[in-house]
């Protein structure tokens, strides 16, 4: 990706406009392909790292807010330099990748770059870095708070006990009792029991169950 003010200009639709620069920066000096992808359910970014074919690569969903975009790139970014240092020598999300992330954070965390409560979030969290953003259940909350637009999503903790709500792909869920972190949820057309996240993303369900 060439170093132009095109590629900036990009960018900066998906994060903050302060931040563009520094990512950039980061971009072109690994190399990295970056793509940006739908929704996917089960992670907000991925990293592969380069071989003699490809150069590393980078996704990101683009349905995130900026704040939410510009911490999944730079968990991601950490992947890539982790992996640069230390190829498959160390665990994906340990202590290399923990101080490498923190490093690289650390950069970003100016008034310019994030509101005043995702900086104390993220401040506090650089003492026990989570492997993703999603398991900091806190953090999470405040960066929904700067969705545009949510799709009339909201989060399980939200529903109320005994409410139907759907999970996505047409599986309509009872919410049930709270065990310890998580909310045990039986899926209406087969009885099975799911545990879901409070913070994970649903739909209230108003219609009829036959």
């Amino acid at each position: 990706m060439p170093k132009t003010e095109a590629p900036l200009e990009a960018i900066k639709k998906y994060i903050p406009e302060k931040a563009a620069r520094l990512v950039l920066d980061y971009l072109n000096l690994h190399r990295v392909h970056l793509t940006v992808t739908r929704e996917r359910k089960s992670v907000l970014g991925d990293y592969r790292h380069a071989t003699s074919y490809n150069n590393h690569r980078i996704s990101v969903n683009g349905n995130l807010n900026k704040y939410s975009f510009l911490i999944t790139l730079i968990h991601e970014l950490a992947h890539l330099v982790t992996f640069t240092q230390y190829k498959n020598r160390v665990d994906p999300h340990g202590k290399e990748w923990k101080h490498i992330y923190g490093t690289m954070l650390k950069d970003f965390l100016t008034p310019e770059i994030f509101p005043n409560d995702l900086l104390y979030f993220l401040t506090k969290s650089l003492h026990n870095l989570p492997a993703s953003s999603c398991s900091d259940e806190t953090l999470m909350r405040a960066l929904k708070k700067y969705d545009a637009n949510s799709n009339g999503t909201v989060m399980v903790e939200d529903i109320g006990e005994g409410r139907l709500f759907d999970a996505g792909k047409g599986q309509i869920f009872r919410k049930g009792k709270k065990l310890r972190k998580r909310y045990q949820c039986e899926e209406v057309a087969t009885g099975t029991i799911y545990l879901f996240s409070g913070i994970y993303e649903v739909k209230a369900y108003e219609g009829k169950i036959n």
